[in-house]
């Protein structure tokens, strides 16, 4: 394996969702001399759990799993994160579950029993795609790039410099470019473990607002924000 991708990999973090103890204790144990951390979850909600939790870098995911399956768990991470790499290993070959897989934009569809070369072929792909990913442009006007690798807002090559509820703020609004970011994900995500008061969120937004160049925030009442 190429030394530069070998380096990347280990800044990078995993989550791998498999019901089977074994396999899942044997992959990651692998995985865990090339990574920065391999998360294991035994089942979907468990998955979506840790995923909500630890933010990895990459998913690998079985499909056939109790409480919640894998194509239900990816569904629930693809509502707010359509640029994380994901990774569907599966015993099975099914027609239905393969198309359900591509819908949800995974980047490799790997059938059981895990070979750790093909594996790895994959990350390799995972990491170049985490690459192209880090800047992002905002649909409503290239002239916005977001760098989320450096926390980075620019407006034509110039550095608009937030604060770090405002580049949160920024950073899910740009994650939800094609719908709105309600309320509640603004909690979650930015604010967190603090409480979002109404007035709060009016000042984050105001200030920000100040600060860009031009006005793209749109507030839909008792909903949310997007990007116009």
């Amino acid at each position: 394996m190429q030394k530069e991708f070998l380096e990347k990999l280990k800044s990078l973090t995993v989550l791998y969702a498999e019901d089977e103890v074994g396999i899942r204790e044997n992959i990651a144990d692998s995985l865990g001399y090339y990574v920065k951390e391999v998360f294991q979850a035994s089942n979907g909600a468990e998955a979506l759990a840790v995923y909500e939790d630890k933010n990895p870098d990459i998913i690998l995911s079985d499909i056939h799993m109790p409480v919640l399956n894998g194509i239900e768990f990816v569904k629930k991470v693809r509502e707010t994160n359509r640029t994380i790499p994901i990774v569907m290993i599966t015993a099975h070959t099914d027609k239905k579950y393969l198309l359900e897989a591509v819908e949800l934009h995974m980047e490799k569809y790997i059938i059981k029993p895990v070979e750790l070369e093909a594996l790895f072929e994959v990350l390799e792909k995972c990491v170049s795609l985490l690459e192209i990913n880090k800047k992002v442009f905002l649909k409503v006007d290239e002239d916005y790039s977001f760098d989320y690798d450096k926390k980075e807002l620019k407006y034509k090559d110039e550095v608009i410099f937030l604060n770090k509820k405002e580049m949160m703020f920024f950073g899910v609004l740009i994650s939800n470019q094609n719908r709105i970011t309600t309320y509640e994900e603004l909690q979650d995500k930015v604010w967190q473990d603090d409480v979002m008061t109404d007035s709060a969120l009016r000042s984050l937004v105001r200030n920000l607002r100040k600060k860009l160049p031009t006005d793209i925030i749109y507030n839909l009442s008792g909903t949310g924000y997007r990007f116009v």
